[in-house]
Parts: structure tokens; sequence; C-alpha cells
């Protein structure tokens, strides 16, 4: 077993290089003796001198894009022996939930996670304010207890592992608009990964009326909005004089199950799996039983061999059909379920942020497809025979070739494929067997 105590794996080992240029099958490739070094699907090696080979037993090599590596027998990888994650998320969300979730699939796993919660720790250091009441505090003494909580939590990091600190990036309260860290705190935390959790509107509306905050449709979209954009400047701000290995921002749904848990879990711990954005009909085929079947074999077996970005994680369309549905029928209010259960939203309301849930619809698939390394959609065949092909997919498809990812696509119906598919798919497969069968055998998938 090896010791580690760099991010990714290490171990004794060789690394063979195939020569480049065109001259490249005259001459042998070099092989390297030294300290073996994974990061993702990069690999470095810490040589000693180099020794020319021809021969190399295929059964003991590893391809990581052209860079082949030789481990000795006593190799053994072992996932990133150091993380720290920063959880970022408006109000609402019920992030603590889903972060256990999270620590129980790391459990089942074998490792260990530590969560720091910036909000229940201020309260414990402040026990004069009363629940639900901290951000009526003055800002000097907020910043002043939020910077000894987080004293405290860089402490900790020296003696963990694994150290996933949940907080937020803003606040919009009856003071406006203002930030909720430090810069100067999150760079000494030194962040491997900073994501963004979000959830449907819907979802978080219900949970705010519970806790009686008060708001409006409008506020929750901005707030997310505001939200995901100051994580992100986060997580570039405290990167700026990282020595290791660049720290990486994530949008990820909270999601009904454990799929997006176990996204997070593959993101903190799997750094060398796939990240696949999955693509398939939504709005148009709800209704066709049938097709939603083969829609959820996809998104099962996708989810048990890749980091998986599913768009159904966050369906706010279904609300904006339904506020449409009712203002056909003259309704004033309607009722939707939300988290199990009825609840009446104003139909004007909902009429009047349309445009708003549109838009980030369509910006965040896009920025789903852009932290992905490959976008893989599945067409279906519809009853009548026609491709289940939406104007959605499609400008997916589009995006992810625009953004150089590799576009493949599990076509189903029998009529042929037009060239708009074709052309800027890297393969196009004709069922989820076959194409798992190249994943297998191009290296896709992680052992």
């Amino acid at each position: 077993m090896v010791v580690v105590t760099l991010p990714g794996a290490y171990a004794p080992g060789y690394a063979l290089f195939r020569p480049f240029g065109p001259n490249k099958e005259k001459n042998p490739p070099i092989l390297h003796r030294g300290l073996v070094i994974t990061r993702e699907r990069l690999l470095f090696i810490l040589p000693l001198p180099p020794i020319a080979t021809r021969s190399v037993p295929p059964t003991l090599k590893k391809r990581v894009g052209y860079l082949y590596f030789i481990l000795e027998k006593n190799f053994t990888y072992v996932h990133n022996a150091r993380m720290r994650i920063i959880i970022t998320g408006t109000v609402g969300l019920d992030k603590a939930n889903f972060l256990e979730r999270v620590e129980k699939l790391v459990e089942q796993g074998g490792d260990e996670m530590t969560v720091c919660h910036v909000g229940e720790r201020m309260y414990a250091e402040a026990p004069d304010v009363a629940p639900g009441r901290i951000l009526d505090l003055p800002l000097a003494r907020l910043h002043q207890l939020r910077r000894s909580v987080f004293k405290d939590i860089l402490a900790l990091a020296q003696d963990k592992k694994n150290l996933v600190v949940n907080t937020h990036a803003t606040f919009r309260w009856k003071h406006g608009l203002f930030p909720a860290f430090d810069f100067d705190q999150l760079a000494q935390f030194d962040a491997d990964l900073y994501v963004c959790l979000m959830d449907n509107v819907d979802a978080l509306h219900g949970r705010l009326i519970e806790h009686n905050v008060d708001h409006s449709l409008k506020d929750l979209l901005v707030w997310r909005e505001e939200e995901t954009l100051a994580t992100e400047m986060m997580m570039m701000g405290c990167s700026l004089q990282r020595s290791g290995p660049p720290a990486k921002f994530h949008v990820l749904a909270l999601g009904r199950d454990n799929s997006t848990a176990l996204t997070l879990c593959r993101l903190m711990f799997q750094p060398r799996i796939r990240k696949a954005y999955l693509s398939f009909p939504m709005t148009h085929v709800a209704e066709i039983s049938e097709v939603q079947k083969e829609i959820k074999r996809f998104q099962q077996l996708m989810g048990k061999h890749f980091a998986i970005f599913d768009p159904s994680d966050l369906e706010e369309q279904q609300l904006y059909l339904n506020a449409v549905a009712a203002s056909e029928q003259g309704q004033k209010v309607m009722e939707v379920e939300v988290l199990g259960e009825p609840m009446r939203f104003d139909v004007t309301e909902v009429m009047r942020v349309a445009g708003d849930i549109h838009a980030q619809i369509y910006a965040r698939d896009f920025m789903l497809i852009d932290q992905a390394d490959m976008i893989i959609s599945y067409i279906p065949e519809l009853p009548e025979g026609k491709p289940g092909l939406s104007s959605g997919v499609e400008r997916e498809l589009q995006h992810a070739y625009e953004a150089t990812r590799e576009v493949f696509v599990i076509w189903r119906p029998k009529a042929q494929p037009s060239p708009f598919v074709t052309e800027t798919a890297t393969k196009v497969f004709r069922t989820i067997e076959e194409s798992l069968e190249y994943f297998e055998k191009g290296g896709y998938l992680e052992n």
C-alpha cells in the first residue's frame, strides 16, 4: 500500500512516452522509471535516467491520452488524500440534508468526510442571537462572527483529511446585497473544489414559506444567479496564488434521489472519472410512459459509469406550463405539488417571471455542458415512428460541439439521423449497450 500525501495518486513505476512527429514510427518509445503521479487524466513522473525499449507487455499498460504508464505490482490507486471543498447555495436549499446523503455515500465507499456548517457555528458562538435572526445583526458584528468561525475551521483543517465547508457566497437581506466570505481566509483554506448547489424555484419557495422568510419568486431567481456568479468569482479570486492544480467550480442540482449526491462524491474522490452531461427530450415526451422508461434506464446506466449532470434534476418549465394552463382557464391561483405537498401559487406572479425561468434554463444547461467532458444524448423513437429530437436537445448538441466537447448520440429511431446530428457527433450509436461497449474499449470507463 502506498501512503499518499499529495492530491491524486502516486506509486513507484514506469512511464512510456510515445514519440511524436514525422519520424515517430522509426523512433522507439522512451521508458522512464521513477515516481508516477496521476491527477485526473494527466500524468507526471519524477524520472530516473530513461531507457529505450521496443517491447512492453501490453497487459501492464494503461492509456492516458497519448501517454502510457506502467506501474509496479505494489501500486495502489488511492483517491485524493486531502480534499477541501466549499459548498454554497441560497437560503431555502436544505444543504445540510443533502450533505448528510453525501457523507453516507462517502462512508459506504470506505472514506471519511467532515462537514463544517458555518451558519450553525455562528449561532453556537453567539448564543444571545435568537434562531433565524442572525442576519439582522449589524454587519460589523456579523463580519466578526464569520471570521471567528472560519478561523476555527482553518485550525480544524490541519487535522482533517477531507473537509467540506457549507456556507453562502452572498446574502441579500435588510442590509441589501453583501458578501458572506472573506478572500484572505478562503485563500488559506485553499479549496480544491467549489460547488454551488441549486434547486427548483418552487421548492425554494416551499421551504422559505415554512420558515416565514419574506420573498417573491423573482427574489429567488435573482438570489440564485447572484450566488452562482459570486461562487465562481470566489473560486477565481482565491485560486490566483494556488501552487497546485487549479481549483474547480461546478453548479449542481440537489435532485430528488442520490444521483447528484453520488456525482458530488465522484467529483471529490474520483478525479479521473469522466463527467457527462445527459441530453434527452423532456417536456414533449413527459406523458409517453414507454419513452419515460427508456430515458430512466439511460439515466441509470450512464450514472453507473460517469459523474453525470442531468438537466431533469432542475426542472422549472413545468411550473410555467401549469401557470399557462391555469391562466387559460381564468384561474388566479393554482395548486401544484411541491416536495410532496400541495402548494398554492399566484398565476400572475409565475407568468411575470416566465422570462427569467426560461433564460436561466438556457444559461444553466449550457453551463452544465461546459463543466462536463462530453455530452451523451438519447434520442427515442416516438409512438408514431418519428425521432424524439426536441429543439432543446438540438441546441445542446450544437453547443457541446462548439465548446469542443465530445458528442455522443444514442439514436433509437429507425429513420436515419440527419447530417445536423451525424456531422457534429463524435460517434452515433443505435443502442445504449453499443455505447457502453464503445466507452469500455475506448478507456472512458474508470476501472
